[in-house]
C-alpha cells in the first residue's frame, strides 16, 4: 500500500537522521577522555540497558529467541555494528575523517549487490541513478576534494570493510525481521556487540570515569537518541521496503551531520558541500515509490 511505503520512508529517513547527531555525543565524551572504540562500547552497553528496560515494561516476551535464529544478531551485532565500527575508526586514525566517511558510505552499493542475490530485489535504472548520486553527494558533503589524500592500500580495504560492515545491518535486519519484533532485532544487536566490544575497548582502564553526572547524562543520550530511537525507526522501515532503497536513504545521515555542525559549532559550509546535501535529497526522492506501486517485498508483515 503507498501509505504503508511512505511511512517506511519515513521512519527511515528518521532513524538516519538521529544516527547524524551522534556527533555531539561523541564530541562530548571524547573531552571527558573516552577514546573511540570505548564511546563504542558505551553506545552498545547503553543501547543494551535501554532496549532492555523497553521490553521489560513492554512485553517482555519479545526477549524469546531461538538457538538456530541466534547467526541473525551475530551478523547484525558483531558483523555489522561492531566491525564497521572498529574499520571506520582505524580508517580515521589511518588516514583522515573525509576517506572515511566516503569509503563508509560505498555500504548502499554492497547493499544493492547484496540484495539482488539474497532478495532477489530489482537492479532497476532507478536504483542505479538514486546509487550514483548518493555516492556522488557523500563525496561532495564529506569534503573528500579539500582534502590532502593519502591512502595506503591497508587504509582502503579497511575503509572498504567499514562500508560493507555498515551495509550488513540492512540484509541481517531485514532477514531477522521476517520472524521478529523490531525491538527484538535491536536488542540482541547491541547485546552482541557489546560482547564483543568489551575485550578491546579497555574499559577495565583506572582513569574511565562514567559516572561523573555530565558523562553518564552524555552516555545516556549517545544510548538513547542516535541509538535506541534510531535503530528502532530504521528497522521498523526496513520491514517494509528494500534494503538497497533504506540503504540509500539512510545517507542523509551526513547531510543532517554537517546541518548540525553549522548550526551547534558554528562549522562553515561550503558551496560544493551544498551541492552535495543537494545530491542526496534528490537519490532520496529518486528512489520513493510511485503512485500506484505496490511494496515489493509482501512477505515482510507488518507488526504495528
Amino acid at each position: 500500500m503507498p501509505y504503508q511505503t511512505k511511512l517506511a520512508f519515513l521512519y527511515v529517513a528518521i532513524g538516519a537522521s538521529l544516527w547524524g547527531i551522534i556527533g555531539f555525543f561523541v564530541k562530548e565524551l571524547s573531552l571527558a577522555g573516552f577514546t573511540s572504540l570505548q564511546i563504542v562500547f558505551l553506545r552498545a552497553i547503553s543501547a543494551f540497558l535501554l532496549f532492555l528496560a523497553w521490553i521489560v515494561i513492554k512485553n517482555p516476551a519479545l526477549l524469546k529467541i531461538k538457538l538456530k535464529d541466534t547467526w541473525y544478531f551475530l551478523g547484525t551485532g558483531i558483523l555489522s555494528v561492531s566491525f564497521f565500527n572498529w574499520c571506520y575508526f582505524t580508517t580515521i586514525q589511518t588516514s583522515s575523517l573525509a576517506i572515511a566517511a566516503i569509503l563508509l558510505y560505498t555500504a548502499p552499493a554492497f547493499v544493492l549487490v547484496i540484495s539482488s542475490i539474497v532478495f532477489k530485489e530489482k537492479l532497476t535504472h532507478q536504483k542505479l541513478l538514486a546509487l550514483t548520486a548518493t555516492f556522488i553527494g557523500c563525496t561532495l558533503v564529506s569534503g573528500l576534494f579539500s582534502a590532502q589524500l593519502e591512502l595506503s592500500i591497508t587504509s582502503l580495504l579497511i575503509g572498504l570493510g567499514a562500508g560493507f560492515g555498515y551495509s550488513l545491518y540492512s540484509i541481517f535486519g531485514k532477514l531477522a525481521s521476517r520472524k521478529y519484533e523490531t525491538l527484538t532485532i535491536s536488542i540482541y544487536t547491541f547485546f552482541f556487540a557489546m560482547l564483543a566490544l568489551f575485550p578491546i575497548s579497555d574499559m577495565t582502564s583506572t582513569n574511565i570515569q562514567v559516572f561523573r553526572p555530565s558523562v553518564l547524562m552524555n552516555v545516556i543520550g549517545l544510548g538513547l537518541f542516535p541509538t535506541v530511537f534510531a535503530y528502532w525507526f530504521y528497522t521498523q522501515g526496513l520491514k517494509q521496503m528494500d534494503a538497497s532503497k533504506a540503504a540509500i536513504v539512510s545517507t542523509i545521515e551526513p547531510v543532517v551531520a554537517t546541518l548540525m555542525g553549522m548550526m551547534l559549532y558554528k562549522e562553515s559550509i561550503s558551496i560544493v558541500q551544498s551541492i552535495g546535501i543537494i545530491f542526496v535529497l534528490g537519490a532520496v526522492l529518486l528512489i520513493q515509490e510511485r503512485k500506484g506501486k505496490n511494496i515489493q517485498t509482501p512477505t515482510i508483515q507488518n507488526r504495528h
